[in-house]
């Protein structure tokens, strides 16, 4: 079974994103059959500063290290060294009709919100379709926002196959869990756009800060609170066993517990989880040669992948040499 997911470098991964994605790639490493890829074409349609999307994709790269992907597992490469992807692209667009893209919703939201969007946002989806299709996927593990991708590809994939014949293998889905639902400081959905993140890798000081300014109502210490209903004990949850969990949820049943301690408890379990990939952190940008080399290596594999893929695809549609 080969899995492929990629992530866009847009910003420093935080709860949500660790939670909701990063966990499940490091779930499902294990062979060379695992590929991950750092989106920076894709990020291309928001940031426009080449020092900064520098600057972002090395640090997806040690994030994604850091927090447990093994180069031995798994597959680690920048889309863009990949240029085999954008061919396929072009292929792939020529059997693409524009009312599929007219109905996906990242455009769609974009239109109706009165916003510019570029042929970039436009024909997004046919990339990410190249990037899925490159390298035989069968499986991409993806939020629920993002599962009318996956049947995007797997649509433009069957009319490649009805015209061409058996090219293309056509991919799954795999929903990732409900705890993609990561609360932000608010007590919205954890997102880089709603500004109320928190990112795997704060120092100390920064994350207990952060936890102790989360959004929590006005019930006085000495009465009871309920665990259920609070992004804190959500939080919380995240990060212990069921054992801590129903102590903590005691403790808020009880009364006498003002919402600090419960913060305190979670920054405890927050900053131990995190602890030992902070330290690898620091080791892995002491040592750039060794992820460039990893960098490298999985670029190799994917290339590897995705020109045999390319070249079945170019003989079936009569590009190449006469055979």
């Amino acid at each position: 079974m080969r899995v492929l997911s990629g992530i866009q470098p847009t910003g420093r991964f935080h709860w949500g994103n660790y939670f909701g994605a990063i966990r499940q790639y490091i779930a499902l490493q294990g062979n060379a059959q695992s590929f991950y890829f750092i989106a920076d074409w894709h990020a291309l349609t928001t940031i426009r500063d080449g020092a900064k999307l520098r600057e972002l994709r090395y640090d997806a790269a040690l994030d994604l290290l850091a927090l447990g992907l093994e180069p031995a597992q798994a597959t680690l490469f920048f889309q863009s060294d990949v240029p085999e992807v954008a061919e396929l692209q072009w292929l792939l667009m020529t059997v693409t009709p524009m009312w599929l893209l007219e109905k996906c919703h990242a455009y769609k939201d974009k239109k109706a919100k009165g916003l510019a969007a570029d042929a970039g946002l436009f024909t997004y989806p046919v990339l990410m379709a190249a990037d899925i299709l490159a390298y035989d996927s069968d499986v991409v593990p993806v939020g629920v926002d993002q599962v009318q991708h996956i049947e995007v590809a797997r649509d433009i994939a069957q009319r490649i196959n009805n015209f061409y014949g058996e090219i293309l293998v056509l991919p799954s889905a795999r929903t990732l869990d409900d705890s993609a639902k990561v609360p932000g400081t608010d007590g919205d959905k954890m997102s880089k756009s709603y500004e109320n993140t928190i990112d795997c890798f704060e120092e100390p000081k920064k994350l207990r800060k952060k936890i102790m300014a989360i959004k929590t109502d006005s019930t006085p210490v000495e009465d009871p609170k309920i665990p259920e209903t609070c992004s804190v004990f959500t939080l919380y949850k995240l990060f212990t066993t069921p054992e801590q969990q129903a102590t903590l949820a005691a403790r808020y049943r009880a009364g006498g517990m003002g919402y600090g301690e419960a913060k305190q408890a979670l920054f405890e379990a927050a900053d131990a989880w995190f602890a030992p990939a902070r330290a690898k952190r620091a080791d892995l940008a002491a040592d750039l040669p060794f992820v460039q080399s990893v960098l490298d290596a999985g670029a190799t594999r994917a290339r590897d992948k995705a020109r045999e893929v390319l070249g079945r695809l170019r003989k079936a549609c009569g590009l190449g040499p006469q055979p």
